[in-house]
């Protein structure tokens, strides 16, 4: 089966989303997601997004903000692009009807919160329960566009590339690496659409499944980033993995977060014996940046024995602390804490890439027509560790930049026909009898890169990592080869891939910068260390 469109996009999130509705002003786009709509990081993004409206507060603070978190690795011109447009895509939403929190005073004036780095308040929100609100009218716009389709339970397998159709017999004319859409597999039924597209944008989010603890939903599994890698593009800085300080410790929680803005509005950090600690680590102590707070935790529970830390915003009036957080207060009360009398229990997680596929300012990547846009992209925004609610913004603006940059050469694109392309063709592949494999990989992957590639770092740990990496990939590369393509071996696939990625960037930089932190190499080389890791 092929589908033919201007536009592929391979994501729900909010840079996905926003990308298609403006997209769908100039073409035909398919959205492709491997789950339900709605289900993504964007939908569980609690804390909101950073831009500048305070009257007292500026870009340039923001940008210096920004600059200090990235640790020396920042693009300075793409930094300052995305502050100053970041008003104009929240005045955007606005003007699509989401509702965020206003002052209770003034109703015309946004209520702005304060997160960790931050050095105002700018961090637009809706409560506690940001994305789900962003996530929610975006949705109802793409769903209510006659221009776009929605396909849900369909997951890429790789993408169609002109190196791929050389390689099976196919002439094309393109002078350069080009993308023309991707093999798309229908998950209920098995059955792998040829999804031929005049542009396609990769805005699949994160991949913090990778690890074995994180704040992810579990459709993060790097997908993004391996099916670009596979097919030329090129990636970066895959070793800044920012770990959230604080998701809730509990063994009936899964995956939840307790949003940097508790911190924001005064909540500190104690250990289990009630004291703080912060202070002994940073001169912003519980507002320090994130890579300084969750290598904080992790010292302090190494030099405990103690299992977790404790947030505590119970000295706060109960009713401000109810109103401002009421997702987390809720959430926490279902396990018997009661966040207006006692403290969090909380540990860091895997939470969110730094690195991804390369983009220039534009969303554009190496290959012609493929863009990437969101977690995935690695745009020089964030450097070596992302400044709190950054990432929704940088989604806004390379989305709509993105639209923009595409939508000019549509066009020139249809009066090109799409090339013929073969559908996807099976082999000699059978049903799989054999699930554990793939369950069982997938276990190892993330335990050994909690335990050797997580906040804290050596280089032993890391050569230990990579070779246990490569046995696996041999064996998920023959299973792949023998076995019909289901979701979980593509994930597996995926994760493995980018567990690769993640290590080789890691054991490329010989210092400590941001969130990669090597005991081997304690501090940064600032004549070496102030590049990208390109691979």
């Amino acid at each position: 089966m092929e589908i033919q469109t201007d536009y592929l996009v391979i994501g729900t999130g909010i840079a996905g989303l926003s990308f298609a509705l403006e997209a769908a002003k100039s073409g035909s786009v398919v959205i492709v997601t491997k789950k339900e709509m709605a289900e993504g990081a964007t939908n569980y993004a609690q804390g909101g997004i950073a831009s500048v409206f305070d009257p007292e507060d500026s870009f340039e603070s923001h940008i210096k903000d920004t600059l200090e978190s990235g640790d020396g690795l920042c693009n300075e011109r793409i930094v300052r692009m995305v502050v100053e447009d970041g008003p104009a895509r929240i005045r955007d939403l606005i003007a699509m009807g989401v509702q965020f929190t206003r002052q209770a005073e003034d109703k015309t004036v946004l209520d702005l919160g304060r997160e960790g780095g931050h050095s105002s308040r700018r961090i637009v929100h809706t409560k506690d329960l940001t994305g789900r609100e962003v996530e929610r009218i975006l949705l109802e716009r793409a769903q209510a566009n006659k221009n776009i389709q929605i396909y849900e339970n369909h997951m890429a397998i790789d993408l169609i590339t002109k190196s791929k159709m050389i390689k099976r017999g196919i002439i094309v004319s393109e002078s350069k690496e080009t993308c023309w859409g991707a093999y798309v597999l229908g998950v209920d039924k098995g059955q792998v659409i040829t999804l031929m597209a005049r542009v396609t944008v990769l805005s699949t989010g994160g991949a913090g499944k990778v690890y074995l603890y994180t704040s992810n939903p579990d459709i993060a599994t790097g997908d993004g980033v391996a099916v670009g890698y596979r097919a030329g593009a090129r990636v970066a800085n895959m070793e800044f993995v920012q770990f959230h300080p604080t998701c809730l410790y509990h063994h009936e929680a899964k995956n939840f977060l307790i949003s940097e803005a508790v911190r924001g509005e005064g909540g500190v950090l104690l250990d289990k014996r009630g004291r703080r600690f912060m202070e002994n680590y940073h001169p912003l102590k519980d507002l320090a940046f994130r890579d300084v707070v969750a290598r904080s935790i992790d010292m302090e529970l190494k030099k405990s024995g103690d299992e977790c830390v404790y947030l505590d915003i119970s000295h706060r009036p109960p009713d401000f602390v109810i109103d401002r957080f009421p997702n987390i207060y809720e959430s926490c009360l279902k396990f018997q804490i009661d966040i207006t009398k006692e403290p969090i229990p909380v540990v860091p997680a895997a939470h969110y890439m730094c690195g991804g596929l390369i983009t220039d300012e534009n969303g554009r990547t190496n290959l012609d027509n493929l863009y990437a846009i969101g977690e995935v992209a690695c745009t020089g925004l964030h450097g070596a560790n992302r400044l709190a609610s950054n990432s929704l913004l940088e989604a806004l603006v390379f989305a709509r930049r993105a639209a923009e940059r595409s939508a000019k050469r549509i066009e020139e694109k249809r009066r090109e026909s799409f090339p013929r392309v073969p559908e996807w063709d099976p082999g000699s592949a059978t049903d799989s009898e054999e699930i554990v494999v793939v369950s069982h990989n997938w276990d190892e992957i993330r335990r050994f890169m909690w335990n050797y590639v997580g906040i804290v770092r050596t280089n032993k740990r890391l050569e230990r990592a990579k070779r246990r990496v490569e046995l696996i990939q041999d064996e998920i590369k023959e299973y792949y080869w023998n076995f019909l393509v289901t979701r979980d071996l593509l994930e597996l696939r995926n994760i493995a891939l980018v567990a690769d990625l993640i290590i080789n960037c890691a054991l490329l930089r010989k210092e400590s910068r941001g969130l990669h932190y090597n005991l081997d190499y304690d501090s940064k080389d600032d004549e070496y260390g102030r590049r990208d890791t390109i691979v």
